[in-house]
């Protein structure tokens, strides 16, 4: 250490994560590993449709790809500080990034839905660990003075992947097939690994709090644990499913949603009362903290939900192919990265997290408002601008709830705190998507219903319309009866798509409304010092 230096400026090589390597080899591992399990939260989103006709399903079950990873990737987040702590945060974060590289590969040869979530589960439990351990290394790799560039290297990985992801995705479902979506992770993952068992090491601190835990004999509350993978499992189940059995005509939801409830009712005070409880529910009662999970929630909610449906509506109405409909969200995706350089670079060392809040609750609101706009002719840049408007104010929420979520926390609380963040985004997400299902559904049920009052064959109108469209196919070659069956045709298809447009722009409408139920949680917000590097959400 020079002259100049001071203890906050260096860090011992038996403290250091990186040991004697290059730091930056451990961040761009790091971001590497984050890239890879933050790309596969939307690089599925615009293979939907391919899958769905792979594997012979609704559209409304191959969402589930979408929401089973989530779930399983946020009941993995609250165990993982603990069981990083307990058995070695090397061994932890490669056997995450393990199980989510073989399970990635089992995805890739599934041969019908269930075998698909059922590893698609399994790649969300290895990812759930990989956030938090990865901003932990990060942490401790570099001196206090470099940590914000290294934290701005992961940051950028973080929005890039989901920037990418669906343009790659549609690429690869286009030009080879939709299981190169999941493929693609396995050289990947095989890299990480192997760079991982090379580089990484456990701080000595580290080593002594492993070794303190297995002396007092300090266990994992696996109870606790269960009772929140019940609560959230079964929760998505009804969620997820609820639409297509009648809701609580079906039995099998009426279980289900049973379990969810007395395993909520069960989790609140065993996780109150127990000493190492797998999830710190007294963070909650930070009125900051309670705020910024619920912003997290609703900001997760806008971001999953939006980039699974505008692929949806341009494939299915607008013949857009998945390469198209991912480059539908690409330019928003650029837009992203560097709004979030500026926001961590400039705004956030000068402006308050709150109002950063509000301005992106608003630009996220004005995104989706603009969707409600939609119509048969929309062009490519319609939903282009849309998701412009949404991509300013998305990182503007990420980086400025991270920031003032650790406002107020004891210091050995914000392992926990960044984990229950990331379990707000990724449950918001699964929720956005599985309630913008059901809502699209329902609506698109209500106005099949009201317009199809008004196409009777005693309407004026509709005898009208046949009698044009009739005449249009006679004078293109179908005769008699096949002309007038054409136009029946016609008119059912023009009523389907109407219908349609009408159920999205609803779904659109209640998702403008949830970015805007995040602007009076962001005003209840304190202020905070500016200036400190945080992790990225």
């Amino acid at each position: 250490m020079s002259a100049g230096a001071t203890a906050s400026d260096s860090i011992r090589p038996e403290d250091n994560a990186a040991g004697e390597h290059n730091p930056w080899l451990i961040a761009f591992v790091v971001a590497l590993a984050a890239f890879m399990e933050v790309l596969d939260t939307t690089i599925a989103n615009v293979a939907l449709r391919y899958i769905s006709g792979g594997l012979a399903v609704g559209p409304d079950e191959a969402s589930w790809v979408v929401t089973s990873y989530l779930v399983a990737n946020a009941i993995t987040l609250t165990a993982s500080s603990f069981l990083a702590k307990r058995y070695g945060r090397k061994v932890f974060f490669m056997w995450s990034v393990g199980l989510f590289t073989v399970s990635s590969i089992l995805c890739g040869f599934s041969w019908n839905l269930q075998s698909l979530l059922f590893f698609r589960v399994l790649q969300g439990l290895g990812g759930g660990g990989m956030a938090p351990l990865a901003q932990s290394i990060l942490a401790d790799s570099f001196p206090s003075g470099k940590r914000g560039q290294a934290f701005a290297v992961y940051g950028i990985a973080i929005v890039f992947a989901p920037a990418v992801g669906p343009t790659l995705g549609g690429w690869l479902s286009d030009n080879w097939s939709w299981h190169w979506c999941f493929l693609i992770n396995g050289p990947i993952g095989v890299i990480a690994l192997a760079l991982m068992f090379w580089l990484l090491q456990d701080p000595k601190s580290a080593v002594e709090e492993r070794k303190r835990l297995r002396r007092e004999g300090v266990r994992f509350d696996i109870i606790g644990f269960l009772l929140v993978a019940l609560f959230l499992g079964a929760l998505e189940v009804c969620l997820d499913q609820g639409q297509r059995d009648d809701w609580f005509g079906s039995t099998q939801i009426i279980v289900f949603a049973t379990i969810s409830a007395v395993s909520f009712a069960a989790m609140i005070p065993w996780l109150l009362t127990h000493k190492n409880p797998a999830v710190d529910l007294s963070l909650f009662g930070n009125l900051q903290f309670s705020a910024c999970f619920i912003i997290m929630l609703l900001t997760g909610a806008i971001l999953i939900a939006t980039t699974q449906f505008m692929p949806q509506i341009v494939q299915d109405n607008y013949g857009y192919t998945a390469t198209l409909a991912g480059l539908v969200l690409a330019p928003g995706g650029i837009v992203t990265v560097v709004v979030t350089m500026i926001n961590g670079g400039v705004l956030a060392t000068r402006v308050q997290p709150k109002w950063l809040i509000v301005m992106g609750a608003a630009t996220m609101m004005a995104g989706c408002y603009d969707l409600t706009r939609l119509y048969g002719d929309s062009t490519f840049w319609f939903f282009g601008w849309a998701r412009i408007y949404m991509s300013i104010g998305i990182p503007l929420m990420f980086l400025s709830v991270t920031t003032a979520s650790y406002n107020g926390l004891k210091a050995g609380q914000t392992n926990q705190a960044s984990a229950l963040i990331n379990v707000a985004r990724n449950v918001g997400g699964s929720l956005g998507v599985s309630l913008a299902q059901n809502m699209l559904a329902y609506r698109g049920q209500f106005h099949q219903s009201r317009l199809a009052e008004s196409v009777t064959p005693t309407s004026p109108a509709y005898q009208d319309t046949l009698s044009q469209a009739t005449r249009y196919f006679s004078e293109h070659g179908y005769a008699g009866p096949d002309a007038q069956n054409q136009a029946i045709a016609w008119i059912g298809s023009q009523l389907a798509s109407q219908v349609t447009y009408w159920a999205y722009i609803d779904v659109f409408w209640i998702l403008c409304l949830v970015s805007g139920a995040a602007i009076p949680f962001g005003l209840m917000l304190r202020k905070v010092k500016l200036g400190g590097a945080t992790a990225a959400a």
